[in-house]
């Protein structure tokens, strides 16, 4: 158990769950009453109790409480909250590879505020295996952590160990991005979904198996309108404006969907959920789970 203070049980009247993330191996969730938990395992301090220690149920995270946490989002081995408030993006954990976004590759077992991003209003962030994303408010996209792939978006390969802008998308305005594990996708206000990083198997969705170092447009069915993406660890998905779902990349379990085991390296309609509409498509770290209706 935590030292008393440090962290607690979460005790009381059952709170309503109001957010949730899945790591590689610890989960977190935003409850009602500005109250975040986390669970599971704690070995690089990604539960952000002060200490290395495993938990097996959920346990309040202290050290934001009061911070009016409006995001809570895991990576494998780290995680970042973000205050709408105070305009502070937090992260602990593993921080090898600059993840954490404190200009050094130190693990933190605590909550600390990412200074590159102090007073910048968040609109949404996503965490990969080793790399992060956070669209801004209006609409710009700052990237750090891991880059051997080009999934930062930079062009380059060198890994950042602070936020910085992705200049390709000067002049065009995010909706939402989405963080595989060397991969990354983003869709456009206007619907135009993008794809960097590891291409090996068509998971960016170009139609080759090629790595980018920056944002590529995707060419998509019947020119429909993106509306949103997630990413596994080696395919993505994206829904388009009329409900429609769409696949690519890796496909060796059918977790494309399409009744076989081919990759796909472009968006390929999923026609199995034809005449479906799909109103909400979630990726927990690199698990995605989707709702139809």
């Amino acid at each position: 158990m935590a030292d008393e203070g440090s962290a607690s049980e979460v005790t009381g009247p059952i709170p309503r769950v109001l957010l949730i993330s899945a790591g590689a191996s610890h989960s977190v969730a935003l409850l009602s009453g500005n109250v975040v938990c986390s669970w599971g395992r704690g070995e690089d301090g990604q539960l952000g109790h002060g200490d290395a220690e495993d938990r097996l149920t959920p346990i309040q995270l202290s050290a934001l409480d009061g911070q009016d946490i409006a995001s809570v989002t895991c990576g494998a081995d780290h995680t970042t909250a973000y205050s709408e408030t105070h305009m502070e993006v937090y992260s602990w954990g593993w921080g090898d590879f600059g993840r954490l976004g404190h200009g050094n590759s130190s693990d933190l077992f605590t909550p600390q505020p990412i200074k590159a991003l102090h007073g910048v209003r968040i609109k949404q962030i996503a965490c990969g295996d080793s790399h992060c994303l956070a669209v801004t408010m209006e609409g710009e996209v700052q990237s750090w952590g891991r880059n051997q792939n080009g999934q930062l978006g930079l062009g380059t390969t060198e890994d950042s160990l602070v936020p910085q802008k992705v200049q390709a998308f000067q002049g065009i305005s995010i909706k939402m991005v989405a963080a595989g594990a060397e991969h990354t996708a983003a869709i456009t206000e206007d619907g135009s979904l993008y794809g960097w990083g590891w291409g090996r198997y068509g998971n960016l969705g170009l139609g080759d198996r090629n790595d980018r170092l920056v944002p590529q447009k995707v060419s998509t069915v019947d020119d429909a309108k993106m509306v949103m993406v997630a990413c596994g660890w080696r395919h993505t998905i994206s829904v388009s404006s009329a409900g429609a779902l769409y696949t690519y990349g890796w496909s060796k379990y059918g977790q494309l969907g399409h009744g076989d085991f081919e990759d796909h390296l472009a968006p390929h309609k999923l026609e199995a959920l034809s005449g479906n509409v799909v109103s909400q498509v979630r990726s927990l770290s690199f698990h995605s789970t989707l709702l139809v209706w």
